[in-house]
């Protein structure tokens, strides 16, 4: 049996940057993937969640034309019926023969069925076994479905996930939407920018529960204006499944709609691959990993979501090439995992960012904090593109040490990757101050709310103000 330099199982993002980076460095790579290149975020997570947030928005900027002066010559009317094709076309045109060049160096198990443990050097796939001193798992996580009474009784037309919300035939008339997330407000605000009457139902405070608070009441303010309903601190008590209808039953009355979808988390897919055969240590959040992304069997890595150190793409693949580059290291000097940040964004509008400590964790943690914040509507930029919503809140001190940065507001999830590097390159409220930012940008928020931490400085020093009259 030939034995591969390394095996890669799942061709998500973790496992895709692997297979093409070990490729390029000529290693010898065999990849698995049991369904689709590219996994849960190319083919049913974020980019056609993106598609169909394009889609969502340009249909809703058609009844805003009259806030920059524009008038119709007669009332503009849409049908979004189409919409669901356009995404699938979208993706189908992505997942193409360019993408796939990046692995023509690597050996590739496609569409064979899962992989699965024989020893800690071996696995099998249907009834072929392949070898390898290295292996690789990068299978991801799939939808947890919460045990809720009654949801056992609804079709899967009934039930979406993100697994088949995009494979839907027909635009949906109503959605209730259980889970307050990344994937439960994107959905909300599309579907309902594209006709659907939306409820979103959820058992945490505060929409983006893993974020700031005040985001997520910012966020919640802007899709009540838009028709959403919200509603937190939401118990489900059981769901019925009828012919025509899905009804909700909870503690603050019943919502009924044709379809549920449920976003209330995920969960490592890790069954399929036999990992006791292997002797590799696991729990319910995802296989065990230490900081160099090892398993406790040396040989063998465990990258992006199956760990459970970060459900985000940008990690999966971040992860991915941190791994490959200690496995080829021989030297005792690798690249721990926490030394670097995972910010992430949601991408609504108004987009949500964030990197490092919100406030609650902050005042948890840090003693005599400055909580800044500059509003979006303080900006000429913003008023005039007509995005005057948001604001940014970044948690710092006296000295400037930036712990932690909320942005919510147009393009959120791009200028936030100032204070991503400033973080971690240690970077403080003064360097962002003295770093000339290109005017009118959005970036220049930054800048902004730097120099209110210095004005607060100098406001605060009268021994400052003092030698600055002596020597004016």
């Amino acid at each position: 049996m030939k034995k591969y330099d390394a095996i890669v199982i799942g061709m998500g993002p973790a496992g895709m940057a692997i297979t093409a980076m070990g490729a390029a460095m000529d290693l010898d790579i065999l990849a698995i993937e049991s369904r689709k290149v590219g996994g849960e975020c190319l083919n049913v997570g974020c980019i056609p969640s993106k598609a169909l947030l394009k889609a969502s928005e340009l249909n809703y900027n058609t009844r805003e034309l009259d806030h920059f002066g524009i008038e119709s010559c007669c009332n503009i009317t849409t049908n979004t019926n189409n919409t669901l094709e356009f995404v699938r076309k979208k993706i189908g045109g992505i997942s193409g023969k360019k993408m796939m060049k990046a692995f023509d160096r690597a050996t590739l198990v496609l569409n064979k069925g899962d992989a699965s443990f024989i020893d800690k050097h071996t696995v099998q796939v249907g009834s072929k076994q392949y070898k390898a001193k290295k292996i690789f798992i990068a299978t991801g996580t799939e939808p947890f479905i919460p045990p809720i009474p009654g949801i056992e009784d609804l079709t899967e037309d009934q039930q979406l996930t993100n697994l088949n919300i995009f494979d839907q035939k027909e635009f949906p008339k109503s959605i209730t939407i259980i889970g307050g997330g990344a994937i439960g407000t994107e959905m909300a605000q599309a579907f309902s920018r594209l006709g659907s009457k939306i409820n979103l139902i959820q058992m945490d405070k505060f929409l983006i529960p893993n974020g700031d608070e005040d985001a997520g009441k910012e966020l919640e303010a802007q899709f009540i204006k838009e028709g959403i309903g919200v509603y937190n601190s939401t118990s489900i008590e059981k769901i019925k499944a009828g012919e025509k209808e899905v009804v909700v039953i909870t503690d603050k009355g019943e919502f009924r709609s044709e379809k549920i979808l449920v976003a209330t988390g995920r969960k490592p897919v890790i069954a399929p691959l036999a990992l006791e055969k292997a002797g590799i240590t696991h729990t319910r959040k995802g296989i065990t990993t230490n900081s160099y992304l090892q398993t406790n069997i040396k040989n063998i890595y465990a990258v992006g979501d199956c760990n459970g150190r970060a459900l985000l793409s940008h990690a999966a693949m971040h992860q991915g090439m941190l791994s490959l580059m200690n496995a080829v290291n021989p030297t005792p000097f690798k690249l721990k995992v926490e030394k670097y940040l995972v910010p992430w964004s949601v991408f609504t509008k108004p987009e949500v960012a964030q990197v490092g400590l919100t406030e609650a964790q902050a005042r948890k943690h840090c003693k005599k904090l400055i909580v800044l914040r500059r509003e979006f509507s303080s900006y000429g930029r913003t008023v005039t593109d007509g995005h005057p919503e948001g604001f940014i809140k970044v948690i710092t001190n006296k000295k400037g040490k930036i712990f932690g940065v909320t942005i919510i507001g147009e393009s959120g999830s791009e200028i936030i990757h100032e204070w991503i590097l400033a973080i971690q390159k240690k970077h403080t409220m003064f360097d962002i101050v003295m770093l000339q930012h290109s005017f009118p940008t959005l970036s220049m928020l930054n800048k902004m709310i730097a120099e209110d931490w210095m004005m607060q400085k100098v406001e605060n020093a009268s021994f400052v103000k003092k030698l600055i009259k002596i020597f004016i």
